[in-house]
């Protein structure tokens, strides 16, 4: 197994107080899933983090149980899983983003559905996988009410993400890397990547190589400090003071195993 370094951080609910994540990390021998459970305000649905929670267990069994099936095939069901155990009904239900990687002995294969990116370092650089439909949309002036948000989710034009219909599954974004080129990947929540493509404290290299130097858990304090340096949210408006964090590194230049930061 390569040397994989995880490190997660709770963030803060939409009133500012401390509240448990909703992002979830599943690892198997030979791949890592990362969810974002999304910040639910609809009232009588359960949480984002409710939902990822779900969805990583049932993902989990999969990989588990049959590990060489095809990535879109696993999310697939398990989406379907969970929607029919818990009576979802589709764009009125939490939803997930999902980001997978799995190796084998010749390939890198990663999966990527609504924003969590996953970085593949090789030997042409940083090759970032990242599904950018959501923040186009918001770019755009597109999602301005809940009712907009509701009817682009998991639509034709609109964004997808895992919720209550499996078929957004096959729009989620794929890739693959040769192994003996790929010297390592990360997979992150937005919490983190926010830090690279907002914030601009980091570059991905930089987070490849605090990671290596101080542990992942070194990427995540500099995110959070410049949201600390920004706590009335006026250079970088948003919703929250702190999001969740989770953020996987895995390094094929070394075997360490798992290595875990403490909360």
């Amino acid at each position: 197994m390569p040397r994989i370094d995880i490190a997660e951080r709770a963030g803060v609910g939409l009133d500012g107080l401390p509240r448990p994540t909703e992002d979830r990390v599943v690892i198997t021998a030979d791949t890592v899933v990362v969810l974002d459970g999304a910040t639910e305000q609809r009232e009588g649905l359960p949480s984002g983090g409710w939902y990822s929670r779900r969805l990583a267990e049932q993902l989990e069994t999969r990989l588990r149980t049959d590990s060489d099936a095809d990535l879109t095939t696993l999310l697939s069901a398990s989406i379907r899983a969970v929607a029919e155990e818990q009576d979802l009904v589709p764009r009125h239900s939490p939803s997930s983003t999902v980001a997978m990687v799995r190796w084998g002995s010749e390939h890198v294969e990663a999966l990527v559905l609504a924003d969590s990116p996953v970085v593949a370092f090789t030997a042409h650089g940083p090759d970032v996988l990242l599904d950018d439909r959501l923040d186009r949309l918001r770019k755009r002036g597109a999602l301005r009410t809940r009712a907009d948000v509701d009817r682009l989710r998991n639509s034709e034009g609109g964004f997808w993400v895992a919720e209550a219909m499996p078929e957004a599954a096959t729009r989620a974004l794929r890739r693959r890397w040769s192994l003996a080129e790929t010297e390592a990947v990360v997979l992150a929540t937005d919490g983190v990547s926010v830090g690279i493509d907002t914030y601009r404290v980091l570059d991905w290299p930089d987070v490849l190589r605090l990671s290596r130097e101080h542990g992942a858990d070194a990427v995540l304090d500099v995110v959070r400090q410049a949201e600390v340096d920004d706590a009335d949210c006026r250079r970088w408006p948003r919703s929250k003071r702190h999001d969740d964090q989770a953020l996987v590194v895995v390094d094929f230049t070394e075997d360490r195993g798992v290595i875990r930061a403490k909360p």
